[in-house]
């Protein structure tokens, strides 16, 4: 099997460090951008770390660019972008939510992953290897939740940047691969910091609190498997993918 070149946002932890990790395990080429690092990452010949803050959305082309000169694209049948890199708060009503707030998490959530995305189109456009562009999504995006109206609002906007994107895409000569996948309830730091707000501060606490308790979080590793699955996979350009996808 031909190694693929994956640029993976949020690499820190979670689905981002789960992901990777598999991918290095099958010899893959795996750029992380993150404000963290992994240990368990950096370990691995096959994986570069970039610290980088995705609030700082006028620098993502120049980081691209920086990351994308020194891959030798020759040696791969396909370059894929991962964007995985979220965050969940604010946890509370609208007029509760101060400006920064606001700012910060459409930036990571939503601003970071199109900006990367037009980059990354742009920058490889003249390659003739496979391309795609996998945005992690959330039901979020399609169900309105009490106190998650900024998070709800990013993935919603995420799905249809992707699906205008794959309409653009459908008629060029070079087209990329773009799709959002729903990885479903998944046991990460978002997870716990939800359920560690009390109900009284955060209306939706008891329902990621029973999430856990009745055991319906899959683990990182687990989903993992079916994102490497997907990412191999052709879909419709612009597609909303579950993770069970079959």
């Amino acid at each position: 099997m031909s190694k693929g070149f994956y640029i993976i946002t949020g690499t820190s932890r979670g689905i981002g460090e789960a992901l990777t990790k598999m991918l290095l395990e099958k010899e893959h080429h795996v750029i992380g951008i993150s404000r963290g690092a992994s240990d368990i990452l950096s370990r691995h010949k096959n994986y570069t770390h970039y610290n980088y803050d995705l609030t700082d959305t006028a620098n993502i082309e120049q980081l691209l660019s920086g990351i994308l000169i020194k891959l030798k694209i020759e040696e791969t049948e396909m370059i894929c972008l991962v964007n995985n890199a979220a965050m969940l708060e604010p946890l509370k009503s609208i007029e509760n939510c101060e400006p920064e707030e606001i700012s910060k998490s459409l930036s990571i959530n939503l601003v970071a992953p199109i900006v990367m995305s037009s980059c990354f189109i742009k920058l490889t456009d003249h390659l003739k290897v496979r391309r795609k562009i996998v945005n992690i999504t959330s039901g979020a995006g399609v169900h309105p939740l009490e106190d998650m109206s900024m998070y709800c609002t990013a993935k919603a906007g995420l799905n249809m940047f992707t699906r205008c994107v794959g309409v653009e895409q459908a008629g060029n000569e070079n087209p990329i691969e773009i799709i959002t996948v729903d990885p479903g309830m998944v046991e990460t730091e978002m997870q716990k910091t939800a359920r560690g707000k009390s109900s009284d501060a955060f209306a939706m606490a008891n329902f990621f609190k029973e999430a856990f308790t009745n055991g319906v979080l899959q683990s990182p590793e687990a989903l993992a498997v079916d994102l490497d699955r997907i990412i191999a996979n052709e879909y419709e350009t612009g597609k909303l993918i579950n993770h069970d996808n079959r």
